[in-house]
């Protein structure tokens, strides 16, 4: 490791499409259960119990003509705007993402070439030099390419890093099943940069998890819970409780072991940058997490949450999270120097994964 070689982040930017999906738009919608069997609710109570335990009220569809690939390239252009820097010196670019391009109209996962490789060319990056691959991590693998630039920046194999987390999950989903509800699309990007500096700033501290076992399933992939489908496409299934379960039981307890190992204090961070996914079970993470430290009270109003107007984007909600709180574009929300900030998230697997990060000072 490059001793005083710091991690930063230079700049950012999101691409959240313009189709917007209101709960209403659910309302016609046949759902089944698991075996196949219609529930006996209305569609206005399962929408409305669904609302109240998500925070859900609408949610970001890509447009027709436009892919994964797409969105990230749309971020990626405006990240490399925002820092002012000549793509040509990206040294690495890491995008993540979990179903590659899916057209809306003939929904197979294409992911040959690399939706890296497909970003490239359409950033127009000529420079071989610059190598692109892909990761996927489930919803996590945004917070996990943070994780592997901080490696290649500080071992001084990459100068600068383009982390891309792109998803049209939308075209994964199930109409039949209530969880389709939960899932949206969009693309978030950030330009990492090495820094020397002789106080730690940048990316303090990262950790990350793989508990396949027992969990492996509990996310996977299966056929539609309309039993009269016979096209079995695929569609993306969870065990909503058992993951709800599991997040809350351990999200907070690698946050904590991520803090402790930066030497930051709880009470020293600025803003918590979690996955959006659950609003009530961010909520329960945070005060768990402060439990950790005997401190009851959570002071949720530092947990930023887009998830009501965007959903569960997947692998774009972090960046473009932390876009719009570093653009002020979230009201009551900034990063200002010196801040403390941390990134959580949770994905299929189960993968876990924190970051705690320092803002420059200037």
């Amino acid at each position: 490791m490059q001793e005083n070689i710091h991690a930063v982040i230079i700049g950012s930017g999101c691409h959240i499409p313009s189709v917007k999906i209101p709960n209403s738009f659910f309302l016609n919608h046949q759902f089944y259960d698991s075996t196949g069997k219609p529930f006996d609710r209305s569609n206005d109570e399962i929408i409305r119990k669904f609302a109240q335990i998500t925070g859900i009220k609408e949610r970001r569809y890509a447009e027709e003509d436009h892919l994964a690939s797409d969105l990230g390239f749309f971020a990626a252009k405006e990240a490399i705007k925002n820092a002012g820097i000549d793509p040509e010196t990206i040294d690495q670019i890491i995008v993540a993402h979990n179903f590659g391009d899916v057209s809306a109209e003939k929904k197979y996962i294409d992911q040959v070439p690399a939706l890296s490789a497909r970003i490239k060319w359409k950033l127009n990056i000529q420079n071989p030099n610059s190598v692109a691959y892909d990761l996927p991590f489930g919803c996590a693998g945004w917070v996990q390419g943070m994780i592997h630039a901080k490696n290649f920046i500080e071992s001084g194999i990459a100068k600068r890093v383009l982390v891309v987390g792109t998803e049209t999950i939308s075209r994964v989903t199930d109409p039949h099943d209530r969880d389709s509800m939960i899932f949206s699309d969009g693309a978030g990007a950030i330009i990492l940069e090495a820094v020397e500096s002789e106080e730690p700033i940048g990316i303090l501290e990262a950790k990350a998890q793989t508990m396949a076992v027992p969990f492996a399933h509990i996310l996977r992939m299966g056929s539609s819970y309309n039993l009269a489908d016979k096209s079995k496409p695929l569609n993306i299934k969870m065990e909503g409780r058992k993951l709800y379960e599991q997040v809350i039981s351990h999200v907070p307890a690698i946050i904590k072991d991520c803090l402790d190992s930066a030497g930051i204090a709880i009470h020293d961070i600025s803003n918590f940058l979690f996955h959006q996914a659950n609003e009530k079970m961010d909520e329960a993470i945070l005060k768990r997490l402060f439990k950790l430290y005997d401190i009851e009270k959570a002071p949720l109003e530092k947990m930023p949450m887009t998830i009501s107007f965007l959903g569960n984007s997947s692998v774009a909600t972090l960046p473009t999270l932390y876009d719009m709180v570093k653009k002020e574009e979230l009201e009551g929300y900034g990063i200002n120097p010196g801040d403390n900030i941390v990134f959580a998230s949770v994905g299929a697997g189960i993968n876990l994964n924190a970051v705690v990060y320092k803002e420059p000072d200037n």
